[in-house]
C-alpha cells in the first residue's frame, strides 16, 4: 500500500492542534488518548511525544486517572488571573467597544489594541499590555 502524507503549507498541523484543543469535550478526548496508549505499554514520554505534550503532562492525566477514574480526565475549573475591571466597568467597557472609539470621544474609527490600552488606562485607571487587550476586542467580537 502507498504511503500517505499531508504537506500542507498553510499551517495545517496547527490547525488541528486548535482543532484538538477547542473544546472541553474534544480536550478530554485528547487526554482519553494519551492514557489509551500509555494502557497499551507505550511510555509517558512516547505518549507525549505522539500527542504534543510534556511527558510531565501525560503522568498528570495517568495519576489522574488513576485516582479519579474517567472524571479525573474531564477539564477542571480554573480561576486564572482575577479581572483588572468590576462587573460594572466590564458592562460600561462591553457597551463603548460596541458603540465604537468616536462615542468614547476619541478621534479614532475603530478599536485597536493601543487605542483600547490608552482608552483603559486614562477612563478606568487600569493598566493592561495592547496583547490583552487585542484578546479583549477579539472575545467582544466572539460574543454576537
Amino acid at each position: 500500500m502507498k504511503r500517505l502524507s499531508l504537506q500542507r503549507q498553510d499551517g495545517g498541523e496547527r490547525m488541528v492542534w486548535r482543532e484538538i484543543l477547542r473544546s472541553k469535550e474534544s480536550r478530554y478526548d485528547h487526554r482519553l488518548h494519551g492514557i489509551l496508549f500509555v494502557s497499551r505499554g507505550m511510555s509517558c514520554y512516547d505518549a507525549a511525544a505522539v500527542w504534543g505534550k510534556s511527558p510531565r503532562t501525560v503522568e498528570y492525566w495517568v495519576r489522574r486517572y488513576r485516582k479519579e477514574g474517567f472524571a479525573g480526565l474531564w477539564e477542571h475549573p480554573r480561576s486564572g488571573r482575577p479581572s483588572s475591571l468590576n462587573p460594572a466597568q466590564r458592562a460600561l467597557l462591553g457597551r463603548e467597544l460596541e458603540a465604537g472609539p468616536r462615542a468614547a470621544g476619541l478621534q479614532r474609527g475603530r478599536w485597536t489594541g493601543a487605542l483600547l490600552r490608552r482608552h483603559l488606562a486614562k477612563s478606568y485607571g487600569v493598566a493592561m499590555g495592547v496583547r490583552q487587550c487585542q484578546r479583549l476586542l477579539r472575545k467582544g467580537r466572539r460574543s454576537d
